[in-house]
């Protein structure tokens, strides 16, 4: 085939990408695809064909050489080696020596058309004089939801995967995230943990089987476990036999063509 995939890495980066190359191209135009593979100038490439455990099989030099000149083969290793000396590995990868663009508070507030000027125009957020009171009383409202949770009562509540039965497990803060949460453990296994969440162990259940909601998502009362509307009579109840029964018979006579046939028919 004039088409063969290579696993391309180099020596400057972490990079290791799968990539097909046609076996007539140049190496020159394989350097020049390779450029925005590796980072490295096409200039400063030396490539090597290696096999799977990284043992340089030939060095695909010349830049007239067409590809399918070498031993290459499907699966095999191509690796860019940077012969610049002043290249340093992972110099591209390492965003902490990248120069970021800060503006101070007064240069931000000076400029024209940016989204905070557009929240003001518009009241959104906390430009709305009703956004601190609105947000105040929503916590209030979450608070007293909270309060009047306790661990053990039975609930019902609102989760991605659906409205579910539990029993309440944890009531309060989380490290998580801020605000109060309820930690459920499910009836069924439609959670997504077992009551711990980023290492932090807040109840104990079964995988699966924990969620953590806001308050408002969760009604406590007496809402008792579902059955599914079968009681172990009926889970273990043997069905009854059914007799076989004897189907009648018709006989069914015509005549076709001068030739008399008759034929039986269950009915």
């Amino acid at each position: 085939m004039s088409v063969v995939t290579l696993f391309v890495s180099g020596s400057t980066t972490s990079v290791r990408a799968e990539r097909r190359f046609n076996k007539n191209d140049t190496i020159a135009t394989i350097k020049q695809k390779l450029e925005l593979v590796v980072g490295i100038p096409a200039t400063s490439m030396c490539l090597k064909l290696q096999d799977s455990d990284n043992n340089t099989i030939c060095t695909l030099d010349g830049d007239d050489t067409m590809l399918g000149a070498f031993p290459v083969q499907d699966m095999l290793q191509l690796y860019v080696e940077n012969t610049d000396p002043m290249a340093v590995a992972g110099e591209f990868e390492d965003v902490t020596k990248v120069k970021k663009f800060e503006l101070s508070e007064e240069e931000y507030e000076s400029r024209r058309g940016t989204v905070r000027e557009f929240k003001e125009k518009l009241k959104l957020g906390r430009f709305n004089p009703e956004f601190e009171q609105q947000r105040q009383l929503a916590q209030e409202q979450e608070e007293e939801l909270a309060k009047s949770t306790q661990v053990g009562q039975r609930c019902e509540c609102d989760t991605k995967k659906g409205t579910h039965r539990g029993t309440v497990r944890f009531v309060g803060k989380t490290e998580f995230q801020d605000g109060l949460w309820i930690g459920v453990q499910l009836d069924e296994p439609y959670g997504n943990n077992d009551g711990s969440v980023k290492g932090v162990q807040y109840f104990s259940c079964s995988p699966k089987y924990g969620v953590f909601l806001k308050p408002s998502n969760v009604r406590v009362g007496n809402y008792p476990e579902e059955d599914m509307g079968l009681s172990s009579e009926d889970e273990f109840a043997i069905p009854p036999k059914i007799e076989p029964t004897t189907v009648p018979a018709i006989r069914i006579a015509c005549d076709c063509e001068s030739k008399a046939w008759a034929q039986t028919l269950p009915f």
